[in-house]
């Protein structure tokens, strides 16, 4: 009873394995030591499309490209040796011929008397997985070919800020060795007066979670300081978690030269402008005008101008804030009237030329005031507030507190100034009231007119 039970669990054991086999995702194949086959499991006709007729009897070889057939010797020689093959990857051939990647395990088998009598060979086929690392290489190549060619100096780092991998750019610049900046490294190359700010800055964007950017010198590796607009962004997970920060370094050193340059040269030009609105002024005083008012009001009109061209050239001749520019036209009021001015606005741009009509109207207005309406009594007060709404801007002056409101008997060329230059030059509707209870100017124009008009 005992050997049948014995010999019961032995083809039970025997069924077992078989079914292993045959329901295997791995081709499971069994070769004599010269190569023929002897099994074939229905994972190898799905890997390798020979079905297992046409591959009982034949030799392996069939599996295998013409220029690693050596690979074929080499593994009998280790079989017939006792050695076991291990896992290794390799190419095998299809019964199309088309190529496919596979790995390899081969072991020696032995009959009941110990003896080597053929080999059992375990192929897995591992395209999609070669597939997948032959993409993320590409996408490697790629990412590297981009970040190394750039013209910034680029890094990431950590999700605290210290920093792991920079592109070529930035050892080729700073001569740095590579690695040598990692972490919290890259101090080495930063100016001393600007490191314990930039630093601090750095740190406090990294710890809110914000973008970064700020601008200072680094140190190159020809000694030489060059300065870089730096920016940082935090890169997430899909959510609210930061994973890393990507930064690079922008060389702006020369452009910040030419805007110092231009800074120079514009101030070079206000200076020969003042210049030349004094030799005018002096050739007015010399003209032999006997009329003191008359100069007057004329020097006071290039004042105006002066002011106007002080506030471009510090903004750079792009635009003025509508503002600034009422606070440089009253300046010329003195303390006292000023206080009676009260501004209501927020700081609209306006281009050069819509500055300079509005500012000499402005100058108009509040000279007459001074002269003749609210600005010649403590009393008086006056409130100039601006506004766009929709596509419009508005500004509006009022005086109010005014004993008596006199109707010019004529018009004269602050007139011109205050209304005929600003609805000729800016299409504007404006409007001057000489109401009993004080003078209302206003002006309306279309927003683009105001922001874009060239000079």
């Amino acid at each position: 009873m005992g050997g049948v039970a014995t010999e019961q669990a032995a083809l039970l054991a025997e069924a077992h394995l078989s079914a292993i086999i045959q329901s295997s995702d791995d081709a499971i194949i069994s070769k004599d030591l010269q190569g023929t086959v002897l099994s074939w499991n229905p994972a190898a006709t799905r890997i390798f499309g020979f079905t297992e007729a046409d591959m009982i009897g034949q030799s392996i070889r069939r599996l295998i490209p013409e220029e690693r057939q050596a690979e074929e010797d080499d593994i009998l020689a280790r079989i017939a040796r006792g050695e076991r093959v291990k896992s290794f990857d390799t190419v095998r051939q299809r019964k199309d011929g088309a190529h496919i990647s596979v790995s390899l395990t081969v072991s020696p088998i032995y009959d009941k008397a110990g003896k080597i009598v053929g080999a059992s060979k375990i192929a897995r086929d591992i395209t999609a997985r070669e597939e997948g690392q032959r993409a993320l290489r590409e996408s490697e190549m790629r990412f590297r070919m981009l970040a190394d060619n750039i013209t910034q100096l680029a890094w990431v780092a950590d999700r605290t800020g210290a920093i792991g991998w920079y592109n070529q750019r930035w050892y080729d610049y700073t001569g740095l060795a590579e690695g040598e900046s990692n972490g919290w490294g890259w101090d080495k190359v930063h100016h001393p007066d600007h490191l314990e700010r930039v630093t601090a800055h750095f740190k406090a964007s990294i710890a809110a979670g914000e973008e970064w950017e700020d601008t200072f010198p680094l140190l190159g590796r020809d000694g030489a300081w060059r300065w870089f607009l730096s920016r940082a962004t935090p890169i997430r997970d899909g959510g609210d978690q930061i994973l890393y920060w990507f930064g690079t370094n922008t060389d702006v050193t020369d452009m910040l030269e030419k805007e110092e340059q231009i800074r120079v040269l514009l101030m070079e030009v206000n200076h020969r402008s003042k210049n030349l609105l004094a030799v005018v002024q002096a050739l007015a005083r010399r003209s032999g005008c006997q009329d003191p008012e008359f100069l007057q009001r004329f020097e006071r009109r290039l004042s105006s101008l002066s002011a106007n061209q002080d506030l471009l050239v510090r903004r750079g001749w792009s635009t003025i804030l509508m503002d600034e520019l009422a606070e440089a036209q009253l300046a010329i009021l003195g303390r006292e009237a000023r206080a009676q001015i009260e501004l209501r606005g927020a700081s609209i741009p306006l281009s050069p030329r819509s500055a300079e009509i509005i500012g000499m109207a402005l100058h108009e207005l509040a000279t007459n005031a001074l002269k003749y309406g609210a600005l010649s009594s403590l009393t008086g007060k006056v409130v100039l507030c601006w506004e766009e709404t929709a596509d419009r801007f508005v500004i509006d002056w009022r005086e109010s507190g005014v004993p008596v409101v006199c109707q010019p008997t004529h018009h004269g060329f602050g007139t011109t100034l205050m209304r005929h230059i600003p609805a000729r030059s800016l299409n504007a509707d404006v409007t001057i009231d000489y109401a009993p209870t004080g003078l209302r100017w206003r002006l309306e124009c279309s927003l683009a007119t105001a922001k874009m008009l060239e000079s």
